[in-house]
């Protein structure tokens, strides 16, 4: 249900419009005027604001105007009297999303248009959603053991408050993960917001992250809603958190820890209700030992780790995947039904993907450029030189990623086989099979 600012400075009308949302099972705040309410706001996030026009301190217009421009996503009804409908026409075009003429007919009319103003504001986030994530919708491919595991982990974890911590190689889909934690959990109507902690300064990152008030730094001259505030009811996705200093690292955890923040330059302590999504390619226990990251940060972050393995340890997903992203290449290109040829397939299964998924997807782009036909064959696709250890390993075998994934999926379930099995998907006399096969104990 949704969170509901109710704002009259009329005792028994805003009494009587919370009594008729509670009952509708929505959880509302009341104010008794635009500066009881500009507080609140201040201190937290709401679906909808019904407010009316004239008030003492503060009118329902300023108040408007404030909720547009530091919550743009909440939508907003205003109530105004008969005989002054052009204050409510003005009220739209501000954004409001529509106008209710006080007195109040009665409780029909308000849990109708309050209910439409809720479905108008579900509609336009899911279609803000679909937008932002369509190119990743179906990029979690998992054919291979070593991936079915791990969408296995995900799918368990999703429906679950626990933070999960993505591991893994740069490239692996650690983002495409988390979407799908999203996707699957009962946040999956709120926003999913991602914040690269590897792009900006400490500074920009903690006012990104937290948000900052007017004046608390040169430049800010208006305040602003952190990344936080912005996922309210949603996910929060924290890519490449071993690049967050220590001291911004300190005000993570104390939101981790507490639910609760504060804006940069400001006094006031706002909740923080989000589910907790992070992900690095780098070694956490190396950095621990360098001081370079707080202990007590990973222990808060790490409550269900999943480890994404690199694409040359999931061999079976290498030409699925390939073909799927040709086919998203192809369609921005404007060449829908560009396929593989069949002289490409042992060019991309042998090749060790250093990049893993990110380079495949850039491979297959630059292929989709240069071939004339509906066809991509081998001659098209450009692959970098090897570099390094990991671009001269030879793919890990079959076997060799069957035997990790059951090893992993044992130890996930404390030995127990039955358990082990069914998050594998396979019976339990199949698992014992393959123990003996791989002379697991």
């Amino acid at each position: 249900m949704a969170r509901v600012l109710v704002v009259d400075d009329e005792e028994g009308i805003r009494s009587f419009i919370g009594e008729v949302l509670e009952d509708e099972g929505h959880t509302v705040f009341l104010a008794r005027d635009g500066v009881q309410a500009a507080q609140l706001l201040d201190r937290g996030a709401y679906h909808l604001l019904i407010t009316d026009m004239k008030m003492p301190r503060m009118g329902g217009m300023e108040l408007l105007r404030k909720a547009r421009s530091e919550h743009p996503e909440m939508e907003a009804i205003v109530l105004t009297a008969h005989g002054t409908v052009e204050t409510a026409v003005e009220a739209m075009k501000l954004g409001a999303f529509d106008y209710l003429a006080k007195p109040l007919s009665g409780p029909t009319e308000l849990r109708l248009l309050a209910q439409r103003a809720l479905e108008h504001r579900r509609l336009r986030e899911s279609h803000r959603r679909s937008r932002e994530t369509e190119d990743s919708q179906g990029d979690f491919i998992a054919h291979d053991p070593a991936m079915t595991a791990v969408l296995g982990q995900l799918e368990k974890v999703a429906v679950t408050e626990a933070t999960v911590l993505l591991l893994g190689e740069s490239g692996t889909g650690k983002e495409v993960a988390a979407r799908a934690i999203h996707r699957w959990s009962t946040r999956r109507d709120g926003p999913f917001i991602a914040v690269n902690c590897a792009v900006m300064s400490e500074t920009l990152l903690e006012s990104e992250m937290f948000g900052h008030e007017k004046g608390a730094f040169t430049g800010a001259d208006a305040r602003r809603r952190g990344r936080v505030e912005q996922a309210e009811g949603g996910t929060l996705f924290l890519d490449e958190i071993a690049e967050m200093k220590p001291e911004l690292q300190a005000k993570l955890l104390r939101v981790l820890q507490e639910g609760q923040f504060d804006r940069v330059g400001g006094s006031r302590t706002i909740e923080a209700d989000v589910r907790w999504v992070a992900a690095t390619n780098r070694d956490l226990s190396e950095e621990i030992a360098a001081g370079r990251f707080r202990e007590d940060l990973y222990h808060r972050l790490a409550v269900f780790p999943i480890w994404l393995p690199p694409l040359r340890e999931r061999p079976g997903d290498i030409i699925p995947l390939a073909e799927h992203l040709l086919a998203r290449s192809g369609a921005e290109l404007g060449r829908p039904g560009l396929k593989l040829a069949a002289d490409t397939e042992p060019l991309l299964r042998s090749y060790p993907w250093p990049g893993n998924v990110r380079e495949l997807g850039n491979t297959l782009e630059r292929a989709a450029i240069l071939t004339d036909s509906d066809t991509v064959s081998a001659s098209s696709i450009l692959l970098q030189p090897a570099r390094g250890p990991v671009a001269t390993a030879q793919p890990v075998s079959l076997a060799d990623s069957e035997k990790r994934t059951i090893e992993a999926a044992l130890q996930a379930e404390d030995g127990n086989r039955k358990r082990a099995a069914s998050r594998l998907g396979i019976a339990v006399r199949t698992l014992y099979d393959k123990l003996k096969q791989y002379d697991l104990k």
